[in-house]
């Protein structure tokens, strides 16, 4: 609060901010406004000076002059299926991955000056509901994340003319934006790396095998080793937990007892094949080669240390926040993807 010449607290205003700031209240103005054509420097020294001032935007006049709320969301939409067997509210605040997404996207969306709003959806009626909402103007546009290949989302938003960004490809052609990964590139880079080390007797923990990326990370991990020799080799499907992982690395033990390389296709799973071949008796790296996939967290906490393969996620979530902005400025732009490659990250694991 600020006080009057009276002695008396008032609300602060936008000449307090520009005050703090440095800047002229026009400046201050466009930059709360969501005015693109700001000095990208600007946005966060007058957000800066909102927060050390306390001055709280008027919303509903703001949204009157640009017809927008200056929020976009971000929605993970799930099965009812996988809801109930393995409820995602909880997977969202305990896996990585979903943090790292927040993470990247608010690096673009704070500067800008647009909030970010999160989704939760798992059943026919809520993806119906949330286009809905979204038609209604609640939200500026989307930022999805589509955990089944069977999501009608994609669809709907597309269908909606509704502005929208996936992170990771739809699973079928639609005319909506993403940004992925090069997943084929990462299984490569798996197989090349465990071929190196001399493995012989190599296995597989892929994720829901229906799921694009899965399936693409052990399209190019079966391509590569088959180039280095190996016509086939096991793989037992897990669903992206730590818990999954486990259990497919007993199973992959029983049926295997004799491999030397494993590949898993993200790094919590492989947390738990870790798990059970400690367990086992099994020492790794030097009885049993690990390779995971994200390079996130649970690679660094993991005993020993993950090798991986590097998903830029920050970087990818930073992009889809780009598009979306650019889409929400002019809806005419066409669909458009952006590719980002992945890289080996060696540890001690492999």
């Amino acid at each position: 609060m600020s006080t009057d010449r009276r002695g008396g607290t008032r609300l602060p205003t936008l000449e307090d901010v520009a005050q703090v700031a440095g800047v002229s209240r026009a400046t201050v103005s466009r930059v709360i406004n969501g005015v693109r054509n700001v000095d990208p420097r600007l946005h966060e020294v007058v957000w800066n000076a909102v927060d050390a001032t306390g001055y709280v935007p008027n919303r509903a006049a703001r949204s009157l002059v640009t017809r927008r709320t200056g929020t976009v969301a971000l929605v993970v939409s799930d099965s009812e299926e996988h809801a109930e067997d393995d409820p995602f509210m909880g997977r969202f605040f305990t896996d990585p991955f979903f943090g790292r997404v927040v993470g990247g996207l608010m690096s673009v969306l704070r500067p800008a000056g647009v909030q970010l709003a999160l989704q939760l959806v798992g059943s026919t009626d809520a993806r119906t509901r949330l286009v809905g909402d979204l038609r209604q103007g609640q939200a500026d546009g989307v930022v999805l994340l589509s955990l089944h290949p069977e999501d009608e989302l994609p669809r709907l938003l597309a269908e909606a003319g509704l502005a929208a960004v996936m992170i990771g490809r739809p699973a079928r052609p639609l005319p909506i934006s993403y940004v992925d990964l090069a997943n084929e590139t990462g299984g490569a880079l798996a197989a090349d790396r465990l071929a190196a080390r001399g493995c012989r007797r190599v296995a597989m923990i892929s994720g829901p095998v229906d799921v694009p990326a899965s399936a693409d990370r052990m399209a190019g991990f079966r391509r590569a080793m088959a180039r280095h020799g190996h016509a086939w080799f096991p793989c037992v499907p897990g669903n992206f937990t730590h818990d999954s992982g486990e259990r497919a690395m007993r199973r992959l033990l029983a049926e295997q007892p004799e491999l030397d390389g494993v590949f898993v296709a993200n790094d919590l799973m492989a947390q738990g094949a870790l798990a059970a071949l400690r367990d086992a008796g099994r020492a790794v790296p030097q009885e049993v080669a690990v390779i995971g996939f994200d390079d996130s967290s649970a690679a660094l906490a993991a005993r020993p240390a993950l090798t991986t393969i590097r998903h830029p996620l920050e970087d990818m979530a930073a992009e889809s926040a780009r598009l979306l902005l650019a889409r929400v400025d002019d809806p005419t732009l066409r669909p458009t993807s952006v590719i980002f490659e992945p890289t080996l990250v060696p540890r001690q694991s492999a």
